[in-house]
């Protein structure tokens, strides 16, 4: 235990192995349970029912667990997750859940979180996720595997962002973002093409990329609406030769067919 501060607060009941190390002025409530190696640099507040898993690194003033900022909250036990190897950086903020979205805000793993974040109760955030500072999101945003977040954007509540997409830096987010698109706000909030850049850096081959890059297109600048262009697609991949019957596009119609605030194009 000589590698926690001796001006740390350490509630009666918290689990922290001894490969943790808690920094100076840190607050750990007595529901909080940290995986292996997990560093709490400084002045780190954690708080609620918070589970992590090993590596975690939580950056000077960063407040997790906190209670949700819902006025229908009335002090009921729920809590927080993280999976493994999250960088969480300064002064980042996130609310642990509510009885009416599921209990708890879960954060996945390998995600960076940039100074000044917000992440609202009951968000669900996947793995190898990248919010940029200063990003907002509401309650029961759902945020999708690798996919990235600008810095300064809001994010409406109940929104998803699809995975692998990008959302460019100061972009207001009130349908669901496409998955592997680029979408950004030039003039006004649309998805302008796939995210060709970071979908190769995540080893997407040539094949892969023009099957995208083809439903895209009737997506977004065919002159056909939301309906017939998934329409179309469905007719292709259901053909003889099936060009587009991959794990992908399939994902993508799923997540357009479901989706409930209708999706950004």
């Amino acid at each position: 235990m000589s590698r926690i501060h001796p001006t740390a607060i350490i509630a009666p009941g918290a689990a922290i192995p001894e490969s943790c190390v808690v920094g100076p002025y840190c607050t750990v409530g007595p529901e909080v349970v940290l995986g292996e190696g997990c560093v709490l640099v400084s002045h780190v507040v954690l708080d609620g029912r918070l589970h992590a898993g090993a590596r975690n690194r939580f950056a000077p003033f960063a407040a997790l667990g906190v209670p949700p900022q819902d006025l229908k909250y009335g002090g009921e036990p729920t809590g927080l997750s993280f999976g493994e190897d999250n960088d969480i950086r300064e002064y980042v903020t996130i609310s642990r859940g509510t009885v009416g979205g599921g209990g708890t805000t879960r954060i996945g793993s390998g995600c960076l979180i940039m100074a000044y974040v917000h992440i609202g109760h009951d968000s669900l955030i996947g793995d190898g996720c990248i919010l940029a500072n200063g990003a907002t999101l509401a309650g029961h945003v759902t945020v999708e595997d690798y996919a990235s977040v600008g810095a300064l954007c809001p994010v409406h509540q109940f929104c998803r962002i699809g995975r692998y997409s990008y959302v460019g830096g100061g972009t207001t987010i009130t349908q669901d973002v496409l998955p592997f698109s680029l979408t950004s706000a030039r003039r006004e909030t649309h998805a302008y093409s796939i995210n060709k850049v970071g979908l190769t850096r995540r080893g997407f081959s040539p094949e892969r990329l023009r099957a995208l890059q083809h439903a895209f297109r009737l997506l977004l600048a065919a002159k056909m609406n939301t309906t017939q262009a998934v329409m179309r697609l469905r007719a292709e991949s259901a053909g003889p030769q099936a060009p587009l019957a991959s794990e992908d596009i399939e994902y993508l119609l799923g997540f357009i067919e479901s989706s409930e605030r209708g999706v950004l194009k």
